[in-house]
């Protein structure tokens, strides 16, 4: 680490701000439903997933891999300014779709901020483009289809297994269930999301001389990365917690651990073979899948409508911010500065945007009125209870009028 520059140090910091961002992004993928259904307490909840992720951190570096030697040809001569640059995109994309409580691709803001300032300082040769192919655009399609299919299919199972068995007991098992689902969620994102920003850390590094070319990351790399993330998972990402938990479907603990189990599957999976997938995405999918896979379930479209379209988004709005970013970092000691102030400046603003309506523990199951609209249940509800004042009146008289009538008139 003796080596190791002012500029690598600035980028490896703000690496671990990104993981910082990432673990309270993505909280809820393995915690949303546990929450939701009351399987777990929220604060318990967050815990135990930040102790996971640190843990998953330490299982497996393909995914790490895939970062730091698949998507950027390492030859390319891209510096540690553009990496930087690229970090600056994705943090920026990150804590944006938090403000706005949608769970989108923390995965996908930092491949879309590499690929963009890479892009823009040194050109599109040095983007490996059947990686980013088949192992980031490909498993972003796929994955959420394949855990949302097989969440809806689990969900169908479980209520046909337990058709038989008191509500009460199965719903007491299943929440356990949830729980051990929950924790294999929050092993697998560890595995998964944690190691993007190790593979991040040791691009810079190789780009700096520090590391040859093809290194792993080395231990304090994979240490720090499963610290951040754990940091940030335990703050708990609450708006997007109630967003997965309440505003996609209601969930109860059967579909939760029909859910949380399609999605560790798909995630653990794609870990081993070094697929960068979004957690968040396969989450989701899972989430809407044992929605659909409940008799008399409900989707809330609209809301899963504005999550796909933050998902479509992501790679080219981080891609935007981060070039912009670049342009800027490769000029200099000055470049790297003003882009530092500006994205400084920013996570200030959104953070003092979000204190107007806090979103923590204490609120976190509370259903938004948009979000329960979307179903149609709250308009058809005021139209049931809520006549008109005129009715309301009339009926309230006619109401009062029939028992004294029926007094006076008694022998």
């Amino acid at each position: 680490m003796e080596n190791i520059t002012l500029l690598i140090g600035i980028v490896i910091v703000t690496a671990l701000v990104f993981d910082f961002t990432n673990g309270f992004h993505d909280t809820a993928n393995a915690m949303a439903t546990t929450i939701s259904t009351g399987a777990l307490k929220p604060k318990t909840a967050v815990a135990m997933s930040a102790v996971l992720n640190l843990v998953g951190a330490f299982i497996s570096v393909e995914v790490a891999a895939t970062i730091s030697k698949g998507l950027i040809n390492e030859d390319s001569g891209i510096e540690p300014a553009v990496i930087f640059a690229g970090l600056v995109g994705a943090i920026l994309w990150n804590l944006l779709t938090w403000l706005a409580g949608l769970p989108s691709s923390s995965s996908h803001a930092l491949m879309g901020g590499l690929l963009g300032a890479t892009i823009a300082a040194v050109g599109i040769g040095a983007v490996s483009i059947s990686a980013v192919f088949m192992k980031v655009l490909i498993p972003a399609l796929v994955a959420p289809l394949v855990a949302g299919i097989a969440a809806m299919l689990a969900t169908r199972l479980t209520y046909r297994i337990s058709r038989n068995t008191e509500e009460g007991q199965v719903a007491k098992g299943y929440r356990a269930g949830q729980i051990a689902s929950a924790g294999l969620v929050s092993l697998a994102h560890g595995t998964n999301d944690a190691q993007k920003t190790m593979g991040v850390i040791t691009l810079a590094l190789i780009s700096g001389g520090v590391l040859g070319a093809d290194a792993d990351p080395p231990l304090w790399v994979i240490a720090s990365a499963g610290i951040a993330i754990a940091l940030g998972t335990y703050l708990g990402g609450w708006r997007i917690i109630r967003t997965m938990g309440k505003g996609l479907t209601d969930i109860r603990p059967a579909q939760g651990f029909a859910a949380q189990t399609s999605s560790a599957v798909t995630i653990l999976a794609s870990s081993h073979l070094g697929f960068a997938l979004s957690t968040t995405q396969v989450c989701s999918g899972s989430i809407m899948g044992c929605g659909l896979g409940r008799k008399g379930g409900v989707v809330r479209w609209s809301t899963a409508g504005r999550m796909v379209a933050a998902w479509g988004l992501t790679l080219p709005a981080a891609g935007l911010i981060a070039a912009g970013s670049a342009l800027l970092a490769v000029q200099g000691d000055w470049g790297v500065t003003v882009v530092a102030v500006v994205c400084a400046a920013a996570i200030a603003a959104i953070w003092f945007a979000s204190r107007r309506e806090p979103v923590d523990h204490t609120n976190v199951n509370d259903v938004e009125p948009a979000e329960a609209e979307d179903t149609g249940v709250v308009t058809a509800a005021m139209q049931a209870v809520s006549p008109p004042p005129t009715a309301a009146m009339e009926e309230a008289e006619k109401a009062s009028d029939t028992p004294a009538k029926t007094t006076v008139s008694a022998p």
